[in-house]
């Protein structure tokens, strides 16, 4: 898997400061995406056990609220076999920083057992992430009112209780 960008100290994908990661491969293509470099697989760096490393070294300062992960897409299948792995790591590093994570596949339709979307990583990977923002962009419903979406149909879903 190839990363386009490392951001550690972002404040518009999530809530709080968080690092994030921006996974290079999309099928979506969306009209007017804003990260139209990713959809290459190959675009931007390898993502490695350093990078790994230089990911949780991030995450540790105290006002650091989570990891975000975003592309490109990282529910395309080879993108999930990747991810899969260092989601368990920063779980088990840090078990109460929240793990977000921005599709533009759709939850029930894509995502859940039978989805075009779904593998053998799939069920693992969405019980590691505590808010997925679903649903590709779409330019028409663009509106930059809403928090951390970029359209009106994306939703907002909270995979685990806030309480948790």
């Amino acid at each position: 898997m190839y990363y386009g960008a490392i951001k550690k100290t972002d404040v518009t994908d999530g809530e709080g400061v968080r690092v994030s990661l921006f996974v290079s491969g999309c099928r979506n293509c969306c009209k007017g995406c804003f990260q139209k470099e990713t959809w290459d697989f190959l675009y931007g760096k390898e993502f490695t056990k350093e990078t790994e490393d230089e990911i949780l070294c991030a995450l540790e300062p105290d006002y650091i609220a989570g990891l975000t992960v975003l592309g490109g897409e990282p529910f395309e299948e080879e993108n999930q076999r990747d991810i899969l792995p260092f989601l368990r790591r920063v779980k088990k590093a840090f078990p109460h920083k929240t793990i977000w994570c921005y599709t533009g596949y759709v939850y029930e339709a894509d995502l859940l057992s039978g989805g075009r979307k779904h593998c053998e990583a799939t069920d693992e990977m969405l019980s590691l992430i505590d808010v997925l923002i679903d649903g590709p962009f779409i330019e028409e419903e663009r509106d930059i009112t809403l928090a951390f979406r970029g359209s009106r149909n994306q939703r907002i879903l909270y995979l685990k209780n806030r309480s948790e």
